[in-house]
């Protein structure tokens, strides 16, 4: 592994400081002009001016990375995707066109049903071949650390064929996965009618059993209208931090249901869509150490209008996150600068945010701020340099991929430079 000198960062976005920013802070990047790192065994040794970096005794040995005037900040993190699942839904897209809802074609069978009925057939080679390529392009988008969910399995065998794929994927490729089990993203076709005995299954037999074999770090459930109601989301996610994983929430994507408070009242690490939240729910939000991680992409592709109230929360003191929701059914994107786009033009954030959404809160989201999500010393050298003047271009250029270099602890992993 290289000693790196890296330089000619025109803007060095470090993100340094306090986690988690609420206020006026969430918009503190940390930003440093003419900046420069100095990186040793995958690790940044030291940040600075390239004046200050250059006269240190260190990089003289380091090898020299002149990154020409990029714009460089920490790779994204990506807090919310379903990266495991055997082919798209095109087909839904056309229905949602001419008229369909999303609720509406779930109810015939189409839906999370459809990819859980094709995942059941498909072989893990097959399903390891499209996730090493989906990897592949969020690091050329900048992508460095991603968290990954079960659910598309609801059988036990499925759900831990892939809770299991991520763990070898996290070891065999350079950027970080971070395991959650969901096997609360649906009712399984055989429970159908049945929702309190799959539910006694999760609690009783399936929760304990991922965490005694270490298959997860997180636990989810999606509670919303079509989903688990809110005492089967309590019991679920009682049971996860009774086995020591920790809550997270799909919380009213489509309906109002209280689980917003749900998730404070479990202190879950995040809660997820939010485009139903009431004004109380901001506020109480707000006085939480819950993440409010915000999902535009779905609103995008679905068609719809409404979305999480993100000028709200933030106005309040929120901790605001921004992940892709990379899924085959709402959110078919793995595109980080896109989903920064449609939060600076659909939820008003600035760009200064909407970046501190997408890395150190991100982070934090993930209980990872120790070590990655800002430019610090002793954290992972994890970085995306874009080719733009300004950082505020990455969201300005919507639907165009600037990265031109992604490094993960110290290797480069995506380049367009040589």
């Amino acid at each position: 592994m290289s000693d790196w000198l890296i330089t000619g960062c025109s803007e060095l976005l470090t993100l340094r400081g306090p986690v988690p920013r609420r206020g006026r802070a969430a918009e503190d990047v940390g930003i440093l002009r003419d900046g420069a790192l100095l990186v040793h065994n995958g690790q940044i040794a030291a940040v600075g001016t390239r004046h200050q970096i250059e006269r240190l005794p260190e990089s003289r040995r380091a090898e020299k990375l002149d990154l020409g005037g990029r714009v460089v900040l920490p790779g994204f993190v990506d807090s919310h995707t379903h990266l495991i699942f055997p082919a798209g839904r095109a087909e839904e897209y056309e229905q949602r066109i001419q008229g369909k809802s999303y609720e509406e074609i779930a109810r015939k069978g189409g839906g999370i049903s459809s990819t859980v009925a094709a995942l059941r057939r498909t072989p893990v080679r097959r399903l390891r071949e499209r996730a090493l390529f989906f990897l592949e392009e969020f690091a050329a988008h900048g992508t460095t650390t991603l968290e990954a969910k079960s659910g598309y399995g609801l059988d036990w065998k499925s759900e831990a064929r892939i809770l299991g794929l991520l763990g070898r994927l996290h070891q065999d490729q350079p950027l970080d996965i971070v395991r959650t089990f969901l096997g609360a993203h649906a009712i399984p076709p055989e429970f159908r009618g049945r929702a309190g005995a799959y539910v006694d299954l999760l609690v009783r037999r399936w929760i304990p059993s991922v965490a005694a074999a270490d298959l997860a770090e997180f636990c989810d459930v999606f509670c919303d209208r079509g989903g688990f109601s809110l005492a089967q989301a309590r019991r679920i996610l009682t049971a996860a931090r009774a086995s020591g994983l920790v809550p997270r929430v799909h919380a009213e994507q489509f309906a109002p249901t209280g689980a917003a408070l749900l998730a404070i009242e479990m202190e879950a690490a995040s809660a997820d869509h939010l485009e139903q939240i009431t004004p109380g729910d901001v506020r109480a939000l707000a006085q939480s150490n819950v993440a409010c991680t915000l999902l535009p992409g779905c609103v995008f592709h679905l068609g719809l209008s409404r979305h999480a109230p993100a000028r709200a929360l933030l106005d309040a003191g929120a901790i605001v996150v921004l992940a892709t929701d990379f899924n085959p059914g709402t959110s078919p994107t793995l595109s980080m600068p896109m989903i920064l786009s449609l939060a600076c033009s659909q939820l008003r954030m600035t760009p200064a945010e909407a970046v501190v959404a997408a890395t150190i809160h991100a982070a934090y989201s993930l209980r990872a701020h120790s070590h990655i999500g800002s430019l610090e010393v002793g954290k992972y050298a994890d970085l995306a340099a874009f080719d733009v003047a300004s950082y505020r271009e990455i969201p300005y250029y919507f639907g165009v991929n600037l990265c031109s270099l992604t490094m993960k602890r110290g290797v480069v992993i995506h380049s367009k430079m040589w």
